[in-house]
């Protein structure tokens, strides 16, 4: 059976559609997309793209038995970019319930996520502050965790998108552990590798010098490590953030602490070539690493590499 990829469409308002009609060329082929969004969205970034993106309508994912390029058409609104609104919000998440729905009954193999809107879509009544926490709730996912890879360097989250004044609170030895493991069995896979290197950073600025920066450090992240290690994953003791990743080739894969702390350095090194990637699902999901980019929708300036980036490693997944 050939291969089905979903692909859910993100905020229509945004640079999905331009991205999409400018990246699919550099998909891999033998491979069936299936897109969960809007025609006229499309049709308009065709327009501004002058893009050649041929595409089959269907009704229902179980239609599609050859690979190329299908759209499943959720809605028939008249968006406009740059301009997004409850509606737009509130669209995007019936892009992704769909798709959702269809990955999760095996109708497809993967997901792939263009970017939504957190403001919009909680306006629109979605409890959610974006896409990983539904996606883990959905897969009824005991453990999962928020990875950005690139081919230089790949590092995944402790805490994702929470304030900064709440992350201390949220770093539990437990919780170190189970998301480490998961980390490492995904570079096992991923990477060939029977036994990779893990860095894990510290909390506080130079790890804490010794219990005096801080303490989570000495009372959290090292019993933890300890525990890994006894377990048998490579891991390095805390290691201070601001050097961590000067030498970032001699591992296989970065624990940060916070959201900034691990994406600063992975985008400076890959932004466009960085792919997110859920751990623990029950399902393949691959996103890009940007978000809506309102500013630029319709300008037809926004790069595709991301989301190509993304679906490949969907497809090889």
């Amino acid at each position: 059976m050939v291969k089905k990829i979903g692909i859910s469409f993100g905020d229509p308002t945004g640079i999905s559609g331009e991205i999409l009609v400018k990246g699919y060329k550099n998909f891999p082929k033998n491979v069936a997309y299936i897109i969960y969004g809007n025609k006229k969205v499309i049709e308009k970034a065709k327009i501004l793209t002058g893009s050649d993106f041929k595409y089959n309508l269907i009704d229902s994912s179980e239609e599609v038995k050859k690979s190329g390029f299908y759209l499943l058409s959720v809605d028939d609104y008249d968006f406009e970019f740059g301009k997004p609104s409850v509606l737009s919000g509130e669209a995007s998440v019936n892009y992704l319930k769909k798709a959702v729905d269809d990955v999760l009954k095996k109708k497809t193999q993967a997901l792939v996520t263009l970017p939504i809107s957190k403001r919009w879509i909680i306006e629109s009544g979605f409890m959610y502050a974006g896409h990983t926490d539904y996606l883990a709730e959905v897969s009824k996912s005991k453990e999962y965790m928020m990875v950005l890879m690139c081919p230089k360097l790949i590092v995944g989250l402790i805490t994702t998108h929470i304030p900064l004044r709440d992350v201390p609170s949220k770093i539990k030895k437990e919780s170190i552990i189970s998301k480490t493991k998961l980390f490492n069995e995904f570079l096992k896979s991923y990477l060939k590798k029977d036994n990779p290197k893990i860095a894990i950073l510290g909390l506080n600025p130079h790890a804490s010098d010794n219990g005096n920066i801080g303490d989570e450090e000495e009372k959290i992240i090292i019993p933890a490590v300890a525990d890994l290690k006894k377990s048998g994953v490579d891991i390095t003791d805390p290691l201070s953030p601001d050097t961590a990743f000067v030498n970032y080739k001699n591992y296989d894969g970065y624990i940060a602490m916070y959201h900034d702390q691990g994406l600063i350095p992975l985008k400076m090194i890959c932004f466009r070539k960085a792919v997110n990637i859920t751990l623990g699902l029950s399902f393949i999901r691959t996103s890009v690493d940007h978000g809506t980019g309102y500013d630029i929708a319709g300008k037809n300036i926004a790069d595709p590499s991301s989301l190509i980036e993304a679906v490949k490693v969907a497809v090889k997944l």
